[in-house]
């Protein structure tokens, strides 16, 4: 072969291999431009087989396959005989388990349905950026451990839509108790009370006085 001809196909070869990796980053830096629903595990659904012993799907590669950003929902189709955990604790997520997670970085989703094998379609919305982990802690995490889990990794994309974009609650502050109540202090003609108490008693004083006074004073002259 020729080798000025080797050489022009080497070129183009590499050109092609670098606009390849340029679109693919292009596409990966892509903002996200609506909120998207993900149904988790696709037409698997979110399902347990209790005949193998195994999820229908394997939900870390069903996860790989997707990007999602905040305010985007999960939707689980389920049913009762699983349960839905995010998490965004590694430690909870390792040990199949709630036993020890923290109400600030742990939920259980249950549509509100106690029975058992009723179908259900649980919507998750994600709300926080970084890691989010989600299983089943059914049968004390033997779901989980069987691949009833899986990790997701949520970017910014759009933000959080208003209707998942509130303000905490204020914090809440006790009423006061009886002990902490104050009775406003009471005037008698426009004077305090410890003013208007004091001249009545020093009225008085001077009433009982002015006799023994008097007495004295005639006692002596004579």
């Amino acid at each position: 072969m020729n080798p000025n001809a080797m050489t022009t196909t080497t070129t183009t070869l590499l050109h092609l291999t670098v606009v390849a990796l340029l679109i693919t980053a292009a596409a990966s830096d892509t903002p996200a431009t609506a909120y998207a629903n993900h149904t988790v595990g696709g037409d698997a659904g979110w399902v347990f087989d209790a005949n193998t012993s195994k999820p229908t799907t394997n939900y870390t590669s069903w996860a790989a396959n997707q990007t999602f950003n905040l305010g985007d929902y999960l939707i689980f189709n389920t049913n009762t005989n699983q349960s839905v955990i995010q998490t965004y604790s590694e430690t909870t997520f390792s040990s199949c388990s709630t036993d020890d997670a923290s109400d600030n970085d742990t939920l259980h989703y249950n549509g509100g349905a106690t029975e058992f094998g009723k179908s259900l379609t649980i919507p998750v919305p994600l709300t926080i950026t970084g890691p989010n982990y989600f299983f089943s802690d059914v049968d004390d995490g033997v779901q989980c451990q069987s691949g009833m889990a899986f990790e997701i990794s949520v970017n910014h994309g759009l933000g959080l839509p208003p209707s998942l974009n509130q303000p905490p609650p204020p914090p809440y502050v006790a009423p006061p108790g009886p002990d902490d109540a104050q009775s406003p202090p009471i005037t008698i003609n426009g004077a305090s009370p410890s003013l208007e108490n004091g001249a009545l008693r020093s009225s008085a004083n001077v009433r009982v006085l002015l006799p023994l006074l008097l007495f004295g004073v005639a006692s002596f002259l004579a």
